[in-house]
């Protein structure tokens, strides 16, 4: 899950999606592009200017025709009461419906060629077009001057007013992302200095130590002290991909994905991706291997004069590959799978990626595993991913978002907030739960994901503090869409609103997200005797979405359909049928035991207790939606057939 600063900007919301703000004048000829200019590049912050010679890319998103137009017919499409339910538009239709023109395309290249910027990829959407030039041409293209600021710790590119162009093309022009450097403040809060992907060797091991379970309450810790007059079970050693298939009903289904592909969208490529997802199907689903022709890869090569002051953690980002990747395989093993990975793990680059896999439907479903703290994000980028999302709901592409590891974000922010791309009204966010799967195979129970960690010292147990839990709560930047209207409660709805105003709630939609009930992985990493591939227990919503991803798959082929967004039948599924289980409270914990180094036992062990659904908390699990859980999890069968 990406971790982000923040950066504060206001945006003008309608509909549910970013509303267009009426250009402003700023010299003869010319209008502004609103919202352009960070609040953070101001003259108290500047350092310097920035170089004349400098080489910089940015991209010129393009508006589609007739926004309105494309908007009712993603709901038409989507909405199962509609007359045009499931009556998906190719993406050669969408382009010539709602895209940009040709026209306009000529017209933005010829005024970016005229300014001396050389010309790079423009998608088959048509969606942007890349330019390549210097500081200097840039400043005089879009009428600025651009210095060097300190925001958060980095010095950071930017312009000193709003991005105008000329006026015949404002109307035309969504945004242009790539002139400042604000999505550098919009990355995991760790990073590898100066390095590149190329030179990133596999991230540090990790091993769970022993005891631990082979499914839930196969072992009892009755060494240490009981725990509030409990002995409690050791946490499952991590569920393998039959658990969950049995677990969520999909191995009753005589189907297994075969049919659909599931694009993972991530930053870089692990070097190891292919050989450690097939050792671990070798070794934990042998029935189930993971064929060379069933995996794929698009990786974006690196721009040579994109400007980044800090890299992003390439290595931890192979992990989320990898969970990715195995989760998705596991759950919908005939399913083809997509690996797209962007140039960094900045927003824009991950943007590019998505809008690979929407421009040519390379995939009909799509799991993201990554998010923005909260939704203090710029006004470019909210519109520039909404219009890729509103695309992949009108060609039938679901996708789907990870809600976010840290509950409503109010310990990082000081305020509560879902996170960003999750709160986006045409995406599904899938939200997180701890899991109990027995001996059989099948669900004891599941309960919202909120943990609290109470570690033993010296025999007695230490306060319970909250670690981590499924993101939700109420949206600032959009209104409540459509599909939620009648189900998700006022009390949350009208959480951070202005009187008379609801907000979209996430997440949507649930499933096995605890790390303490979680999933096995493999993959090559570092331990102090080499690198090589061994296995350990995961979660997070970064575990949600590919599982419930895969869980789609099978319900494409065992459907005879590709399902598209599913956001508007999944909310008139859980008041007509019982093909959604509400996941509400359970009093549970687990015992666990960590290594303190990581690896082995050389430095200690940790011993703590790891309770469920923590509830002292801003968000909660209840009966119905809540939004921690949204409207709660797939159950079996029943949501396959009615799905």
């Amino acid at each position: 899950m990406r971790r982000s600063s923040t950066l504060l900007l206001s945006l003008a919301v309608v509909g549910g999606l970013t509303a267009a703000v009426p250009a402003t004048a700023s010299a003869q000829g010319r209008q502004d592009i609103p919202q352009s200019h960070p609040l953070w590049a101001n003259a108290q912050a500047k350092v310097a200017d920035t170089a004349p010679a400098a080489k910089l890319s940015f991209r010129v998103y393009l508006n589609q025709r007739d926004n309105a137009g494309a908007e009712a017919l993603a709901q038409a499409v989507s909405d199962p009461d509609s007359g045009t339910y499931r009556q998906y538009l190719t993406p050669d239709q969408v382009r010539d419906r709602f895209a940009a023109t040709d026209a306009t395309v000529n017209a933005v290249k010829a005024w970016l060629t005229g300014n001396g910027f050389t010309i790079g990829d423009i998608p088959s959407n048509r969606a942007y077009v890349e330019a390549t030039g210097t500081a200097d041409q840039t400043e005089k293209a879009f009428a600025v001057n651009l210095g060097k600021y300190r925001v958060k710790g980095q010095t950071l590119r930017a312009a000193d007013k709003n991005l105008s162009v000329p006026a015949n093309l404002a109307g035309d022009v969504l945004g242009v992302v790539g002139v400042d450097q604000a999505t550098n403040l919009f990355k995991p809060d760790h990073n590898t200095g100066s390095a590149t992907p190329s030179d990133v060797p596999p991230g540090p091991g990790f091993r769970n130590a022993p005891p631990c379970s082979a499914y839930y309450g196969e072992k009892i810790d009755t060494t240490d002290p009981a725990y509030n007059g409990k002995q409690l079970p050791y946490a499952p050693c991590g569920y393998t991909p039959a658990q969950l298939r049995s677990a969520y009903g999909v191995d009753k289904a005589g189907a297994d994905g075969k049919g659909t592909t599931i694009a993972i969208v991530d930053a870089f490529a692990s070097p190891t991706i292919y050989a450690d997802a097939s050792e671990y199907a070798r070794r934990n689903d042998p029935q189930h291997p993971l064929k060379q022709s069933q995996f794929s890869q698009h990786i974006f090569p690196p721009d040579p004069v994109l400007e980044q002051p800090d890299q992003c953690d390439a290595a931890g980002w192979y992990g989320e590959e990898t969970l990715d990747v195995e989760a998705a395989h596991g759950l919908a093993p005939g399913a083809n799978i997509l690996y797209v990975g962007g140039t960094s793990c900045e927003d824009n680059a991950l943007d590019e990626a998505l809008n690979y896999v929407v421009a040519g439907h390379k995939a009909d479903i799509v799991s993201n595993s990554y998010g923005d703290t909260g939704e203090d994000i710029p006004a470019d980028e909210v519109k520039v991913f909404n219009q890729i999302s509103l695309q992949a709901v009108l060609e039938g592409i679901g996708v789907y978002f990870s809600s976010g590891d840290n509950g409503d974000e109010v310990a990082r922010l000081g305020t509560p907030s879902p996170d960003f791309s999750a709160s986006a009204p045409w995406i599904t966010a899938v939200g997180g739960t701890s899991i109990a799967i027995g001996k059989d195979g099948k669900r004891i129970f599941e309960t919202g994901w909120e943990t609290s960690k109470s570690v033993l010292t010296d025999g007695v147990y230490g306060p319970a503090k909250y670690t981590s839990g499924s993101g939700g709560g109420t949206s600032r930047l959009f209104e409540q869409p459509f599909y939620q209207k009648g189900v998700v409660p006022d009390a949350l709805s009208t959480k951070n609103q202005t009187a008379g105003h609801k907000g979209r709630v996430v997440p949507d939609i649930s499933a096995i997200g605890d790390p303490n009930t979680g999933f096995l992985v493999g993959q090559t990493q570092t331990f102090p005797e080499g690198a090589h591939y061994d296995q350990y227990r995961i979660g997070g919503t970064s575990l949600a979405s590919p599982v419930f991803a895969g869980i789609m798959a099978v319900a494409d082929s065992f459907d005879h359909f590709h399902h598209g967004f599913i956001n508007p039948v999944i909310y008139k599924l859980t008041s007509r049928t019982p093909a959604i289980s509400d996941v509400q409270h359970v009093d549970g914990a687990v015992a666990r035991v960590d290594y303190a180094n990581s690896v082995d036992a050389t430095n200690g062990l940790i011993h703590s207790v790891r309770t469920f659904d923590y509830g002292n908390l801003t968000i909660h699990t209840t009966k119905g939606y809540d939004d921690v859980t949204g409207l709660g999890s797939p159950n079996g069968l029943l949501f396959l057939l009615l799905v």
